[in-house]
C-alpha cells in the first residue's frame, strides 16, 4: 500500500515539474522572439550581435545579455559603445523581466518608442549619446521601479510634458542634458521627491523657474544642474531646504538680482557655479560658512563690493573664479592659506594693491590669472617659485623686473602673459629654460633692453609677442630654431640690423609682424619658405632693395603691408602682391604698382647672397637652377611688363574713373593713367559725335528710338530705390519686355561738359564683375544726367534684410557675411565728412560705409530709423550697448544660432570703421587683416592689431 502511495506521489511530482517547465520555456521563447525582433531594426556593421540566433531556446548565452540564474529570464541588455545604428523598434516589450537597458554611446536615431513604457520591471534606462529626436513620451517613467533615467546628449525637442513627472516616485537619477528641449521647467518635477541627481543643462529651457514650489522641494537632491539654458528671474532664498545639496550649477543663464543669502548655509555644498549670469550686489557674507566648498565660480556677472576677505577661510577650496565682475578692494594675505588652491582667476575686476607674497604658501597653485585689475608694486619672487602652468598678470600697473623663476617653474610653465604693465630691466637668462612654454607675451612694457637671448631653447613656443616693449638691438638668429612658432610679433620697438636669414626656419609661422622698428637691409628670400604664412607686416622700417619674387609663391598669404620703407622695383607677379592697395605700398622709394603714383625703379641691384641656392634647392639641383635662371631672365621680364601694362590699363582705369565720375573736379591724373584712357577710347571717339539731350546706347541690340523723352520714365510709381547720389527707376524695354534700371544722378553741378561725362561713363561700361550691373547707356543735358543699367531682379539689401516675410527664410550668419562684402551709397552709409556734398571720395569714406553696412547686416536694423519723437542712429545705439556690456542683445534674433566669438569682434570692428574722425579709421587692407584674424583660431587670445 505504501509503495502505491509513493508511485502516485512521484507521478504527480513529475507532471507538476513538466507543467512548470513548460511555463518557463514559454518565457524563454518570449525573450528570444522579442530580442530577435529588436535586432531587425538595428544596423550592426561590426557583427557584434552575431551570436543572437533565433533557433536558440534561450538567449542567456548571447553576448551582451544577462539572465537571472534562478528564473532564466533576461534581466539586462547592455549594448553601450558598439557603434550600432538604426532605431528602437518592436520587440523589447516582450522582454518583461528586463531591469537594465543600456544603449548609450551609439548612433541610434528616430523617436523614442512608446512601448518602452510597458517594461514595468525596468530600473535603469540609459539612452544617452545617441541621435534620438522628437518629443519625450509622457509616460516613459511609467515603471514604478525606475530609478535611473539618462536621455542626455540626443536631439530630443519640444516641451517636457507635466505627465513625465507624474510617476517618478522611485526615480533617483534623471538627466535630460544636451538636447533641444524648450519651454518652462514643469512644476510637477517637485513630485520626484526621491531624486538625488537632476540634470537639465544644455537645453533651451526658458522662463522664470518656480523655485519655491518646485525645485526647492526636492529635499533629497544632491546635484542640481540647470546650466546653459535661457532661464531668467531671481534665484530666491529657500535653497537651505536642500540639506543634502553637494553640487549646484546655474551658469550660462540670465538669472538676475542678488545671490540667495541662505546659500551659505548649505554646509555640504562642494561645487557652486553661478557664472555667466546677470547677478548683482555683493557676495553674501554667509558664503564664508561653505566649509566643504572645493569649487567656486562666480565669473562674468555684475557683482560689486569689495573682494571678500573671508575667502581665506575656505580651507578646502581648489578652484576660485570671480573674473569679469566689478569687485574692488585688495586681495587679502589670507588667500595664501588656501593650501589646496590650484586655480585662481580674478581677471577683469577693479582690485588694487600689491599681489600678496603669501601666495607662495599655496603650493598647489597651477593657474593664476589677475589680468585687467589695478595691482601695483613688483611681482613677488615667490610666485615664480611655484609649479605654475599658466600665469597672466597683464593689464595692471606692475613695476620692477621679471623674477628669474625656479627649477620647478621651468618644468611646468606653458603660458606667461605680463603685457601692458610698467615692467623694466633685463629679461632673466633663466627664461630660456622654460622648455614647455607655449605662449609668451611681454608686450607693452618698458624693458629698455635687448630681446631675450636663447629664444631657440623654447622648443614648444607657438606665440611670441614683444610688441612695444622698448626692446632694442638685433633679432636673434636662433629665434626659429624650434620650428614650432606660429605667431611672431615684434612691432613698435627699436630693433636694428637685418631680418635674419634663419627666419625661413619658422615653418609653422602664419603671422609675422615686425612693423615700426629700424630694421635695414633686404627682405630675405628665405621668407618664401614660410608656406603657412597668412599675415606679413614689415611696414615703417628701413628695408631696401626689391621684394623677392619668390614671395609670390606663398599661396596662403592673405594680407601684406610693406609701406614706409626704402623698397623699390617690381612686385612679385603672383599671389596677393599684384592686388596690394596703396596703403600697403606707399612711402617707399619706387615700387612699381598700378596703385601707386610717381615713378618706379626697375633696375634694382640684387642682394649679395653667398649661397643663392641655400633655400632654393627644393625645386632642383644647383646646376639646373642656375641654367634655368640664365635662360629665362629675358622672357620673365617681358611677361611681367605685359602684366603691369594690363593692370595699369584695366585696374586703374576702372578704379580711378569710378571715383572721377563722382569727383570730376579733381582733374589731375597720373601720366600713365591718361595714356591708358586714350588707348581705351581713341578708336571710338574719332568716329562718334556726342548726343546731347538724347539717349546714347552702348548695346547695338537696343533700338535707338526706344524712348524719345526719358524724363517721362521718372515717375514715382516706377521708383524702386533711392540713395544719396540719386533715385533709381524701373523701365520696360519696348515690346521685348526687357527690364532696365535708370538712375537719376544728382551730380549735375559737378559735371559741366558732356565730353567728360561721355568719357567716364564709357569707361564704366567696360567694367565687368559678378557684383556689378552692366552700364547700357546714358542721357545727358546740363540739368539732367541719367545712367541706364541692367535691372537686378533679386531685390536689394533692403528687401533681404528688412522686408522678409514669414514664408521666406531669414538670412543666416554666413549669408550676412557675404552681403557685407558689398558697399551701398545711401543715407546712413555716407561718412560725416561728406555731408556737405563735396564728394571728396577716398578710402576712409569707403571704410565708414563698410562699417555701417556691417552694423546693419548684423543687427537687422536700418542705419537711421525715424520715430514719432526722435531719430535713432544705429551706430550710436550699438556703441552705447557695447559700453554697457550687452552689445550681443542688438544682434538680429532672426539670424538664429551664430558664433559669438565671431560676431562680437565684427561688431567692434564696425564701430572702429565708423569713427567720426577719418584718421582713426583703419584702411581696408587692415580691415581685411582683422577679419581674417577673427576667422582664424588662435591658441590664446592676443591683440594682433
Amino acid at each position: 500500500m505504501n509503495h502505491l502511495k509513493f508511485f502516485i506521489f512521484a507521478l504527480i511530482s513529475v507532471s507538476s515539474f513538466k507543467y512548470c517547465k513548460s511555463i518557463d520555456d514559454h518565457g524563454d521563447d518570449d525573450d528570444v522572439l522579442g530580442l530577435i525582433a529588436f535586432k531587425v531594426d538595428i544596423i550592426d556593421t561590426s557583427s557584434h550581435l552575431s551570436s543572437w540566433n533565433q533557433d536558440d531556446n534561450t538567449p542567456c548565452s548571447w553576448k551582451f545579455i544577462t539572465c537571472n540564474p534562478a528564473t532564466g529570464r533576461v534581466t539586462e541588455l547592455s549594448l553601450t559603445g558598439l557603434n550600432l545604428s538604426g532605431k528602437i523598434g518592436r520587440g523589447l516589450e516582450k522582454v518583461r523581466n528586463l531591469q537594465v537597458l543600456n544603449l548609450a554611446h551609439n548612433t541610434f536615431t528616430g523617436n523614442l518608442n512608446h512601448q518602452l513604457s510597458q517594461l514595468n520591471n525596468l530600473e535603469n534606462l540609459n539612452l544617452s549619446h545617441n541621435g534620438f529626436s522628437g518629443p519625450i513620451p509622457p509616460f516613459l517613467t511609467n515603471s514604478r521601479k525606475l530609478k535611473f533615467l539618462d536621455l542626455s546628449h540626443n536631439s530630443l525637442s519640444g516641451r517636457v510634458p507635466d505627465e513625465f513627472f507624474s510617476s517618478c516616485s522611485s526615480l533617483r537619477v534623471l538627466s535630460l542634458s544636451g538636447n533641444n528641449l524648450n519651454g518652462p521647467i514643469p512644476n510637477s518635477v517637485s513630485q520626484c521627491t526621491t531624486l538625488n541627481h537632476l540634470n537639465l543643462s544644455k537645453n533651451r529651457f526658458s522662463g522664470d523657474p518656480d523655485f519655491a514650489t518646485g525645485l526647492w522641494l526636492l529635499t533629497r537632491v544632491r546635484t542640481l544642474d540647470l546650466s546653459h539654458n535661457g532661464l531668467t528671474g531671481r534665484v530666491p532664498d529657500g535653497v537651505l531646504n536642500l540639506i543634502y545639496l553637494k553640487e549646484l550649477f546655474l551658469q550660462g543663464n540670465h538669472f538676475s538680482g542678488g545671490l540667495p543669502s541662505d546659500l551659505g548655509l548649505c554646509s555640504h555644498l562642494q561645487k557652486l557655479d553661478l557664472s555667466n549670469n546677470l547677478f548683482t550686489e555683493s557676495v553674501p557674507v554667509s558664503f564664508k560658512g561653505l566649509s566643504s566648498l572645493i569649487y567656486l565660480n562666480l565669473a562674468n556677472n555684475m557683482l560689486t563690493g569689495e573682494f571678500p576677505n573671508w575667502v581665506g577661510r575656505l580651507n578646502g577650496l581648489e578652484y576660485l573664479d570671480v573674473s569679469g565682475n566689478g569687485l574692488t578692494g585688495t586681495l587679502p594675505e589670507s588667500v595664501g592659506g588656501l593650501g589646496s588652491l590650484t586655480y585662481m582667476s580674478l581677471s577683469g575686476n577693479d582690485i588694487s594693491g600689491n599681489i600678496p607674497k603669501s601666495l607662495i604658501y599655496s603650493r598647489n597653485l597651477s593657474v593664476v590669472r589677475l589680468r585687467g585689475n589695478r595691482f601695483n608694486g613688483s611681482i613677488p619672487e615667490g610666485l615664480f617659485e611655484l609649479g605654475l602652468n599658466q600665469i597672466d598678470l597683464s593689464r595692471n600697473q606692475l613695476t620692477g623686473s621679471v623674477p628669474p623663476g625656479s627649477s620647478r617653474l621651468f618644468e611646468t610653465l606653458e603660458v606667461m602673459d605680463l603685457s601692458a604693465n610698467g615692467l623694466t630691466g633685463d629679461i632673466p637668462a633663466e627664461m630660456g629654460l622654460f622648455t614647455r612654454l607655449r605662449y609668451l607675451n611681454l608686450s607693452w612694457n618698458n624693458f629698455e633692453t635687448r630681446m631675450p637671448l636663447k629664444l631657440g631653447y623654447f622648443e614648444n613656443l607657438t606665440v611670441l609677442d614683444l610688441r612695444n616693449g622698448a626692446f632694442h638691438g638685433s633679432i636673434p638668429g636662433d629665434i626659429c630654431n624650434s620650428g614650432s612658432l606660429e605667431i611672431l610679433q615684434l612691432d613698435g620697438n627699436s630693433l636694428t640690423g637685418t631680418i635674419p636669414e634663419e627666419i625661413g626656419k619658422c615653418s609653422s609661422l602664419y603671422l609675422l609682424s615686425m612693423s615700426h622698428n629700424d630694421l635695414q637691409g633686404y627682405i630675405p628670400r628665405s621668407m618664401s619658405l614660410l608656406r603657412k604664412l597668412k599675415i606679413l607686416k614689415l611696414d615703417s622700417n628701413q628695408l631696401s632693395g626689391e621684394i623677392p619674387q619668390e614671395l609670390g609663391g606663398l599661396e596662403n598669404l592673405l594680407a601684406v603691408n610693406i609701406s614706409y620703407n626704402r623698397l623699390q622695383g617690381r612686385l612679385p607677379d603672383r599671389g596677393i602682391f599684384p592686388s596690394l592697395q596703396e596703403s600697403s605700398l606707399e612711402g617707399n622709394l619706387g615700387i612699381c604698382s598700378p596703385f601707386l603714383k610717381g615713378p618706379c625703379k626697375m633696375d634694382v641691384p640684387k642682394p649679395l647672397v653667398l649661397d643663392p641656392f641655400s633655400y632654393g634647392n627644393q625645386i632642383g639641383d644647383r646646376e639646373e637652377g642656375a641654367k634655368s635662371s640664365k635662360g629665362s631672365n629675358h622672357h620673365r621680364f617681358l611677361s611681367i611688363s605685359v602684366i603691369i601694362s594690363i593692370l595699369a590699363a584695366v585696374l586703374i582705369s576702372v578704379g580711378v574713373l569710378v571715383i572721377s565720375l563722382l569727383n570730376v573736379s579733381a582733374r589731375k591724373r597720373l601720366h600713365f593713367v591718361s595714356n591708358a584712357l586714350e588707348s581705351c577710347s581713341s578708336s571710338s571717339r574719332s568716329t562718334r559725335s556726342l548726343s546731347i539731350g538724347k539717349l546714347v546706347w552702348f548695346d547695338s541690340k537696343i533700338a535707338p528710338g526706344w524712348v524719345v523723352n526719358p524724363e517721362t520714365l521718372l515717375h514715382k510709381a516706377a521708383e524702386i530705390g533711392k540713395g544719396v547720389f540719386g533715385s533709381v527707376y524701373k523701365a520696360s524695354l519696348g515690346e521685348e519686355g526687357r527690364n532696365l534700371a535708370i538712375k537719376n544722378l544728382v551730380v549735375s553741378n559737378m559735371i559741366q561738359y558732356p565730353e567728360d561725362f561721355d568719357r567716364e561713363v564709357r569707361v564704366l561700361a567696360k567694367a565687368r564683375h559678378p557684383n556689378l550691373v552692366s552700364v547700357k547707356g546714358y542721357y545727358w543735358t546740363p540739368n539732367l544726367q541719367l545712367l541706364v543699367t541692367d535691372y537686378a531682379p533679386n531685390g536689394s539689401l533692403q528687401s533681404k534684410l528688412h522686408e522678409w516675410s514669414t514664408s521666406s527664410q531669414p538670412l543666416s550668419w554666413s549669408n550676412r557675411q557675404v552681403m557685407s562684402n558689398r558697399f551701398q551709397s545711401a543715407l546712413g552709409y555716407v561718412a560725416p565728412e561728406m555731408a556737405c556734398q563735396s564728394l571728396r571720395v577716398n578710402e576712409k569714406c569707403d571704410v565708414y560705409g563698410f562699417g555701417i553696412l556691417v552694423l546693419e547686416v548684423v543687427t537687422g536694423r536700418r542705419p537711421i530709423e525715424y520715430g514719432d519723437d526722435n531719430v535713432l542712429i544705429l551706430e550710436e545705439q550699438v556703441k552705447m550697448m557695447l559700453e554697457e556690456g550687452n552689445v550681443l542683445e542688438c544682434v538680429d534674433e532672426s539670424m538664429g544660432m551664430y558664433p559669438e566669438d565671431e560676431v562680437l569682434p565684427v561688431l567692434k570692428l564696425a564701430l572702429v570703421c565708423t569713427s567720426h574722425i577719418p584718421s582713426s579709421r583703419p584702411s581696408m587692407a587692415e580691415v581685411i587683416q582683422i577679419l581674417h584674424v577673427i576667422k582664424t583660431p588662435i591658441p590664446h587670445r592676443i591683440e594682433a592689431y
